[in-house]
C-alpha cells in the first residue's frame, strides 16, 4: 500500500546558467540546458533517533548553521526518491541554490553491465539461500549500465550544469568513474567548470592485480576533482608513512624509544638576518632557518642535535610520532573495496568503502557543512556525512536504494543517540581531541518527486519479460531491448500503456535503419485503443516491418505474465495500561513466493516461518495518513537474524491510528493501519 501524498503543488520554472569553459565535444542531439521544471516533493517517511532509540539522544548537537535551511523543508537529512534531474531542479527552487559544500557523484558508467543486488532469504546462515537463474529471487536489476553513447552524455552534461548550480563559491564536486568513460567525462567537467575549475584526478586502485585478463588489467578507478570558485574549502589529509619510509628516514631512537630523524636548520633561501652564530657554531652562508627566539624555544625543548665537531652543523630532532604522515598525492592505494563488515556492507553491487568517502569529505568540508550525492547508491556518502558530523543530502531514482540507505542511516543515528545519551548521563561531553565530530542531526526525512514506483521496476521486468516472452536479449542495440525468432523486440516503459507516440518513435527509428527488414515486436502493459489503430493502418499492405503487439496482461497466449498481487499482512494491537503492544501475526509475499516457484524444487514450504521474507518493519503510532513517522524501527543487522514480529511501545491516545509498514527482502512495501 502506498502512502497517500500530500496536496500537490504546481510545477515552477528554474533557470540553469551557461557552462563556463568553451565546448570541447560535440554528440548528436547536444543542447544546453537554460530552464528546467521544478516539481514539489511529497514527504513520505520521518525518521528520528529519538523516537526510534531506547536511549533520548543528547543535547547540543553539530554547530551546523541552519538559519539558511530553506523553510517549508524539515531540518535534518533530507533522502529524495525520483530522478535526479527533477530533485536537483526542486533543491535549486527551493533555496539550496549555492549552499552545497560538497557534491560527490559516483554515476553510472556505461558500462555495458547489468548491476545486480544480491537478495537472500532472512534465517540461519546457509538455511535459505537461493541459487537461481539469472534475475530469479536470488538476484534483483538495480540499474541497466547501458546507453547509446549521444544519451549518456547529454544526459550527465545536464546533471553537472545543475549541479554547479547547487555548489557553492568554496565548494567541490568529485566524480567517480571507470576507464570506460573518464575521458568523456573530463571534456564535460572542463567545460562546465571551466579548465581552471578542474584541480586534480585521483587514481584510486580498487583491486589487486589480477592474472586471468587477456590485455592490461584494469585495476583502478578515476575520481575527478573541480571546485566553484578559486577559493575553495581544502584541509590537507595525510597517507600513513610506509614501513620502508620509517625505516629508511626515522632509523634513530632516543633514550625513551622514540623514533626520530635529523633535519636541517640551515635555510633554503638566503636570509641576512639570521647569520648569527649559535652555540659556538657560525652560521651558515645562506643563514639560519629559524630566528634567535625560536631557536631558544627549540635549545630548551631539548629539539636540537649538537655535533661535537663545531665545524658541522647542529640539527633539529623531528620525532615519528609528531608527524602528520606523507601529504596525499593523486595516486591512492591505500584503500580497499568495501569491507565486510555488517555495518557497512549493504551488498549493493557498485557500493564504494566509507575510508575513500571519509577522505574527500574531510579534504573538502567542515563540520556542519552540506553534502550531497545525487546517485546514493547504498548511502555510503550519507553515512559518512553523518559520522562526521556534516549536514546531507542524497537521491536516487532506485527504490531499492532509497530503502537500503534508509536503513543504514536508521543504524548510523541511532547509534550516535545512544552514544550520546550515554556521555550525557556520565558527564562526558568535554572537550578533547580525540572527541568524535558531533552529529549535526539524528532525523532525516524521505521525500518523493513525482511517483517512480513503477519505473523503478522496468529493468527488472524487462528482464522476466524476455524470459517470459523467449527474448534474446541485445545489449548493444540503443533502441531495441533484444530479439525474437526474427523479429526485432521492443517492450515499452511498463509505467504507462503504448500510446501513439511510442510508435512513431518506432517509426522514426526504422527510418534511421533503411536497410532493416525484419518485423517488429512491440511488447507494452496495456494499450490506447488508438495506438491499436495506428498498428493496423501501419500494417496496411505492408510487406516488411510488420508490427505485432503483445499486451502482457490480456494477450491470450502470451498474456498473463504480470498479475502483481501486492504483500498481504495480518496483525492485531493490543492494549496494556500505557502500553501497546503490536502483534504481527503472518505475512505472505506473493512476489517472493512466485520467485521461489521460478525455481525447480522449490517450493512455499521453504518458507517456514513468515518472519524471513521480511527485511524490517516500522511503526508509526500516530498516523496522520500523510508522512510516516518512524517510532520504532527494527532493522535486524545481519541476515541470519529475524525481525521480533512484537512490539511493545507507549501507548497513544486511545483511537489513535497505528501504521505498521514492512518492507520484504525485495523491497515491495505493505502498510497496515490499525486503530488503537
Amino acid at each position: 500500500m502506498t502512502e497517500k501524498p500530500s496536496p500537490a503543488k504546481k510545477p515552477t520554472e528554474v533557470s540553469i546558467t551557461r557552462a563556463k569553459g568553451r565546448p570541447m565535444l560535440s554528440w548528436v542531439g547536444k543542447k544546453p540546458l537554460g530552464r528546467v521544471t521544478a516539481f514539489p516533493a511529497q514527504a513520505i517517511e520521518r525518521f528520528s533517533a529519538s523516537n526510534a532509540s531506547n536511549a533520548a539522544p543528547a543535547q547540543g548537537l553539530g554547530s551546523a548553521d541552519w538559519s539558511k535551511w530553506p523553510q517549508g523543508l524539515p531540518q535534518g537529512g533530507l533522502l529524495y526518491h525520483g530522478d535526479n534531474k527533477e530533485v536537483l531542479a526542486h533543491l535549486l527552487a527551493n533555496g539550496f541554490r549555492g549552499q552545497v559544500k560538497l557534491i560527490y557523484i559516483d554515476p553510472p558508467f556505461d558500462s555495458g553491465a547489468d548491476y545486480v543486488r544480491k537478495v537472500q532469504l532472512r534465517g540461519p546462515k546457509g538455511t535459505l539461500k537461493i541459487d537461481g537463474e539469472d534475475y530469479a529471487l536470488g538476484e534483483q536489476v538495480q540499474y541497466t549500465d547501458i546507453w547509446s553513447n549521444d544519451n549518456y552524455l547529454q544526459f550527465m552534461y545536464e546533471r553537472l550544469l545543475m549541479l554547479k548550480e547547487l555548489l557553492s563559491e568554496d565548494g567541490a564536486l568529485y566524480l567517480h568513474c571507470d576507464w570506460n568513460k573518464a575521458h568523456h567525462l573530463r571534456c564535460l567537467l572542463e567545460e562546465v567548470f571551466g579548465t581552471d575549475g578542474f584541480r586534480n584526478e585521483i587514481i584510486w586502485q580498487r583491486v589487486a592485480a589480477r592474472s586471468d585478463s587477456t590485455t592490461y588489467n584494469h585495476i583502478h578507478d578515476v575520481v575527478m576533482y573541480c571546485t566553484r570558485g578559486p577559493d575553495f574549502v581544502w584541509n590537507q589529509q595525510y597517507h600513513e608513512y610506509s614501513d620502508k619510509y620509517v625505516e629508511d628516514k626515522y632509523s634513530l631512537v632516543d633514550a625513551s624509544g622514540r623514533k626520530y630523524q635529523l633535519d636541517n636548520l640551515t635555510s633554503p633561501n638566503p636570509r641576512p638576518n639570521m647569520t648569527y652564530e649559535w652555540m659556538g657554531h657560525s652560521p651558515p652562508d645562506k643563514g639560519w632557518r629559524y630566528s634567535k627566539e625560536s631557536m631558544q624555544e627549540l635549545h630548551d625543548a631539548g629539539r636540537i642535535w649538537y655535533p661535537e665537531d663545531k665545524q658541522k652543523r647542529p640539527r633539529l630532532i623531528r620525532y615519528l610520532d609528531e608527524g602528520k604522515g606523507v601529504p596525499l598525492r593523486s595516486i591512492w592505494t591505500d584503500i580497499n573495496p568495501v569491507n565486510s563488515q555488517a555495518d557497512e556492507r549493504s551488498e549493493y553491487p557498485t557500493q564504494k568503502p566509507e575510508t575513500l568517502l571519509e577522505r574527500l569529505i574531510a579534504t573538502s568540508t567542515d563540520p556542519g557543512d552540506l553534502v550531497l550525492d545525487c546517485f546514493i547508491g547504498s548511502g555510503t556518502t550519507a553515512a559518512v556525512a553523518q559520522k562526521l558530523g556534516r549536514r546531507w543530502i542524497g537521491c536516487d531514482i532506485n527504490k531499492g536504494a532509497i530503502q537500503t540507505t534508509a536503513k543504514r542511516l536508521q543504524g548510523v543515528m541511532r547509534e550516535q543517540a545512544q552514544a550520546l545519551a550515554a556521555a550525557n548521563s556520565q558527564g562526558e561531553l568535554v572537550a578533547r581531541d580525540d572527541a568524535p565530530t558531533a552529529p549535526c542531526q539524528l532525523s532525516f526525512s524521505t521525500l518523493r518527486v513525482n511517483d517512480y514506483d513503477l519505473h523503478i521496476q522496468h529493468n527488472e521486468a524487462v528482464e522476466l519479460a524476455c524470459q517470459h516472452l523467449g527474448l534474446t536479449r541485445t545489449r548493444t542495440d540503443p533502441f531495441f531491448d533484444g530479439t525474437r525468432g526474427a523479429m526485432l523486440a521492443k517492450i515499452i516503459p511498463l509505467n504507462h500503456p503504448l500510446t501513439p507516440l511510442d510508435l512513431e518513435a518506432l517509426r522514426t527509428e526504422l527510418k534511421n535503419r533503411p536497410e532493416e527488414e525484419r518485423d517488429m515486436l512491440v511488447v507494452s502493459l496495456g494499450q490506447e485503443h488508438k495506438a491499436r489503430e495506428w498498428v493496423a493502418q501501419y500494417n496496411h499492405n505492408r510487406p516488411v516491418n510488420k508490427i505485432h503487439l503483445i499486451e502482457l496482461r490480456t494477450d491470450r497466449k502470451a498474456g498473463g505474465f504480470i498479475k502483481h498481487e501486492p504483500m498481504s499482512v495480518q496483525a492485531h494491537l493490543e492494549r496494556d495500561g500505557n502500553t501497546l503492544v503490536v502483534q504481527i501475526d503472518d505475512v505472505v509475499s506473493p512476489s517472493i513466493i512466485a520467485r521461489l516457484d521460478l525455481q525447480e524444487g522449490i517450493f512455499r514450504a521453504s518458507i517456514p516461518d513468515w518472519r524471513a521474507v521480511v527485511d524490517c518493519v516500522l511503526i508509526d503510532t500516530q498516523h496522520d495518513g500523510e508522512v510516516f513517522n518512524v517510532a520504532l524501527a527494527d532493522v535486524p543487522a545481519r541476515k541470519q537474524d529475524l525481525v521480533a514480529g512484537r512490539y511493545e511501545l507507549p501507548a497513544p491516545p486511545t483511537g489513535a491510528t497505528v501504521a505498521v509498514k514492512l518492507i520484504d527482502m525485495l523491497g515491495e512495501e505493505c502498510v497496515v493501519r490499525l486503530h488503537a
